[in-house]
């Protein structure tokens, strides 16, 4: 399903406005849009939307710890220029999909590609708009009115002619090796909780990453919709921004949906596995509900996430804490919104609340500096925001927990756990594992 497409640019390449033009279409063959070696390559699901999107016809980058300035303000002036016609739904028109990186000290080894922030302005666009689908396509400089109007034909011909290749099995998994070990990962929780009894830090995230040797290519479109099956409530999410690299997720936490002046987020924090028969399941969730542990980890977060959010908002809500069951564990979760005091753009409170504690730890630079000289692997894009944003500065980002790197015939899965007072290490890394259950079970 190959097309001819224009070179990719930076946002400071793009000097004449990008022209959109878009249509209606029947619901497409997504996995053959999406299954070619068009770079780069997004994909963004929720319970509510769906997003496909290959090639771009600008991209925007960040770095260092001005990056989400820097995203914010080349790609507000990016989308501006976005010229949009008529008749094209919001969820339809130009917005910039992508992601962080969880430190901001530069990505290489096996990120390459990622950098510290990278946006990009889709060539060609699926969206599912409640039951309707949409092709937007879009073009930039001299000619990219009639670029534009070839391309959309070009591209509603070839979704009415095209069908969905017969899907894939999982790769299967050749060989693991994780880091750290199992002895590594007690002395690296013994040395936290020893900083947390001096009272350096008062909780820090640990992670682990486990690399897999698999015995096929992987089918990233494949493995979304396996992935779309069992978690159908998280957000599902997929970024190539290279040929040979995709990283991908189920993550089941939101960092922040912003709409107007109204800011939604949560806490999710304290986890617990499930159980062979409903009765077990209801009292492993009973127990985390009243776990002192988790209960004082949960509300570390969700103290924090209203904390960081304060200073933009007029009034902030808490809801009722409840249990968030996932196929393979339960987590404590409490509804987190606010109306802001005046308009702001989501990537101002993405800066403010990115790593919220839930995946870092507090204080926060106390536990970043922890996280840095602990871990032996690069979290890369782990744990940090993945989303989008549009020309009114509205959007959506979550967390990029329960996910994976894949390159070629290898895949890097990665979890973490928060390391409170009261942590044991044994049953930290029994948590880590459950952890791990959705990204491997859709690998295995």
């Amino acid at each position: 399903m190959d097309v001819p497409r224009g070179d990719e640019a930076t946002v400071r390449t793009v000097d004449a406005p990008v022209v959109t033009r878009g249509c209606s279409v029947s619901k497409p063959p997504t996995r053959a849009f999406l299954a070619t070696n068009d770079r780069p390559r997004f994909v963004w699901q929720t319970p509510t939307e769906s997003v496909a999107v290959r090639g771009a016809t600008a991209t925007v980058t960040g770095d260092g710890s001005d990056r989400f300035a820097e995203v914010r303000a080349d790609g507000a002036r990016l989308l501006e220029s976005c010229s949009v016609p008529d008749g094209i739904p919001s969820a339809a028109r130009p917005r910039l999909f992508g992601g962080f990186a969880f430190h901001d000290d530069g990505q290489a080894g096996p990120w390459d590609g990622f950098g510290d922030a990278r946006f990009v302005l889709p060539e060609v666009q699926l969206t599912a708009d409640g039951d309707d689908w949409w092709l937007t396509v879009t073009a930039a400089g001299p000619g990219a009115a009639e670029e534009a109007d070839s391309k959309l034909g070009v591209w509603r011909d070839r979704l009415a002619d095209e069908t969905n290749p017969e899907p894939a099995g999982p790769p299967r998994v050749a060989d693991r090796t994780r880091t750290p070990s199992r002895n590594g990962w007690r002395e690296q929780v013994e040395a936290a909780l020893q900083s947390v009894s001096e009272g350096a830090l008062e909780k820090v995230v640990l992670a682990q990453a486990m690399t897999l040797s698999l015995s096929n290519q992987l089918s990233v479109p494949d493995a979304l919709e396996r992935l779309g099956r069992t978690y159908p409530d998280c957000y599902r999410f997929a970024f190539s921004p290279t040929e040979d690299a995709t990283f991908f997720g189920a993550t089941p936490e939101r960092l922040v949906s912003l709409t107007g002046r109204t800011v939604s987020t949560e806490a999710l924090a304290g986890s617990t596995g499930r159980g062979d028969t409903p009765a077990e399941d209801e009292w492993l969730a009973t127990e985390l509900l009243e776990s002192e542990k988790d209960r004082y980890e949960h509300e570390v977060v969700a103290d924090a996430v209203r904390e960081q959010l304060e200073p933009f908002a007029s009034s902030v809500g808490t809801g009722d804490r409840s249990i968030r069951r996932l196929a393979t564990v339960q987590h404590l979760r409490t509804p987190i919104t606010a109306e802001l005091a005046e308009d702001e753009h989501v990537l101002s409170l993405v800066e403010a609340l990115h790593p919220t504690p839930a995946v870092g730890g507090l204080p926060p630079d106390a536990a970043l500096e922890t996280i840095r000289e602990t871990e032996t692997f690069d979290r890369g894009w782990y744990a940090a925001p993945v989303g989008w944003f549009d020309a009114s500065g509205n959007g959506t980002f979550a967390v990029a927990i329960r996910s994976a790197l894949a390159r070629g015939d290898a895949a890097t899965v990665f979890a973490g756990a928060g390391i409170v007072a009261d942590s044991d290490p044994d049953r930290e890394w029994d948590e880590v594992q459950l952890k791990y259950r959705p990204m491997l079970d859709e690998l295995e």
